[in-house]
């Protein structure tokens, strides 16, 4: 038999951790108080957290884990592992956590570790295999120090694929052990804490993250189907609700189910309760809750606790400091928001949608040419990412240079077609004085298709470069009647700087609660 030495339950000799706070059974005291360890603060206000800089700080990348096994669709449950272990660890304030786009980028690349490390600003390294053959299942996962690359930690796990979270939870707590990080039994207990029980949830809840990550229509589709399958499996499923509501609530949802924003905006909302309500504590519920009231409802203070919240729960969330930065921006507190930003890329310094975004805040800010500088170097990594095209459209614009706003439009449609780039090139036209070409664009949004969902903000961008005013305060209060995310910038666009003396501007941001 085996005793905790924090709360002295008794356990057989087959668990190596108390299921109540986490502690290591039969742990040797001398030797721990003899590590060097982390002392976790407690929980202070969310911008102490956000005031914190990542220096001197333990840090680590987790990188997607390998799969060895003879069938290809074990590669769902190699990410899913690794990103559950990610997650884990992201919620041990102190210790510093590279963002899962970051680390997952070295997907399928033969990098040095020691490379790794310098390019995400970590000084550990955890990398790891599965094999799985029937129903046994074979875990190795190995520390590296990036200083020297060597290893300092390594351990092999077989165990029957139904042990999964068993697995989980050892490793976690021996990644924490070998770290030596010393964190009180509370803070444990949530590093190791089960959102199911339910094996089978669990799977399809990492198929929904797999497919939620390639954010396309297509995979949007499909992490809904998985969510909603995991639900019906374990209806306390709060990861898998928090999965939902990402997921309904991205800018894609509209597209990829052909709804208003009046159809996907309950759904998302919805997840997002009813997570919270299964579990407070849940930062990734926290922040898709923000979402939803800063995209659709419009709910400025609300917008901004739950951000907050979310990262005084979790300070290694990324992606809440990204979406903050969003906030921040329509608010127009640009200082904050480039702080956040900031925070946002040092957590996350390898994903382009990171990067990219210090082009929206310097677009929003009116710095042109620094917008200008970020696109042109995100360009650098990826000659083919989309957004980059859009964003020098619109910081080109602003300079008057409508020949190469143009040509950065068409670039980017070139690579994907999205209804966004025929309202920005309708735009651009009907600048540039070339009305007979805006007109083919305008006609190209009205039309569509059957099924497709047409955005009322997009035909008022085409009328507004066309100076048609009065059809784009039409479907300007349109697009307010269905709380259309883009409206959120109106007080802050650039595109609508000739148009802030008109009753009619100042009409719509005093229904958003936007006027100063």
């Amino acid at each position: 038999m085996k005793r905790c030495p924090t709360c002295q339950r008794i356990y057989d000799d087959s668990v190596k951790f108390c299921r109540l706070d986490g502690t290591l059974l039969n742990v040797d005291h001398a030797s721990l108080d003899s590590a060097r360890t982390l002392i976790l603060p407690p929980s202070s206000e969310a911008n102490n957290h956000i005031a914190q800089s990542g220096e001197g700080r333990p840090s680590i990348a987790v990188l997607p884990f390998v799969n060895i096994s003879a069938d290809q669709d074990n590669e769902y449950f190699c990410d899913g592992l690794a990103e559950e272990l990610l997650n884990a660890l992201a919620r041990i304030e102190g210790l510093k956590v590279a963002a899962r786009t970051s680390s997952f980028s070295f997907k399928g690349k033969d990098l040095d570790v020691r490379e790794i490390g310098r390019r995400l600003a970590v000084e550990t390294i955890l990398e790891g295999s599965v094999r799985k053959v029937g129903e046994q299942l074979r875990i190795t996962a190995q520390l590296i120090n990036v200083r020297d690359g060597y290893r300092t930690w390594s351990k092999r796990y077989d165990r029957q694929a139904d042990d999964v979270f068993k697995v989980q939870d050892e490793l976690s707590l021996d990644i924490v052990n070998c770290l030596k990080l010393k964190i009180p039994g509370t803070r444990r207990e949530a590093l190791i804490r089960r959102y199911t029980d339910n094996e089978h949830a669990y799977l399809l809840y990492l198929k929904g993250r797999y497919h939620q990550n390639r954010w396309t229509p297509e995979g949007i589709r499909k992490s809904v189907e998985y969510f909603d399958e995991a639900i019906k499996l374990d209806a306390n499923y709060a990861l898998a609700y928090a999965g939902l509501a990402d997921s309904y609530s991205s800018l894609g949802a509209a597209h990829a189910f052909g709804l208003c924003v009046k159809e996907t905006s309950p759904k998302a909302r919805a997840a997002a309760i009813k997570a919270l309500e299964i579990d407070d504590s849940l930062a990734e519920a926290h922040s898709s809750l923000a979402l939803v009231k800063l995209n659709f409802e419009f709910d400025w203070p609300g917008a901004e606790q739950e951000f907050k919240r979310a990262i005084e729960l979790n300070p290694n969330y990324s992606s809440a400091y990204h979406w903050y930065s969003h906030y921040l921006i329509a608010m127009g507190r640009m200082e904050e928001s480039l702080t956040m930003s900031r925070r946002a890329l040092e957590l996350d310094p390898l994903d382009l949608e990171t990067n990219i975004h210090l082009a929206w805040h310097f677009y929003f800010a009116r710095d042109y040419e620094q917008a200008l500088e970020v696109t042109a170097k995100t360009l650098e990594i990826d000659p083919n990412f989309t957004e980059a095209y859009w964003f020098s459209g619109w910081a080109y614009e602003q300079q008057g240079r409508y020949a190469d706003a143009i040509a950065a439009y068409e670039r980017g449609g070139l690579l994907q077609e999205r209804e966004e780039l025929w309202a920005l090139l309708g735009h651009a036209h009907g600048l540039s004085g070339n009305q007979i070409e805006a007109r083919k664009f305008l006609s190209k949004i009205k039309e569509g298709n059957e099924g497709r969902y047409v955005s009322p903000y997009s035909i008022a961008v085409v009328h507004l470069g066309l100076n048609e005013l009065d059809e784009a305060f039409e479907w300007l209060y349109k697009a307010l009647d269905e709380h259309n995310a883009w409206l959120v910038y109106l007080k802050v666009n650039p595109i609508f700087d000739s148009l802030r003396c008109d009753s009619r501007l100042q009409d719509l941001l005093a229904r958003m609660g936007l006027v100063s």
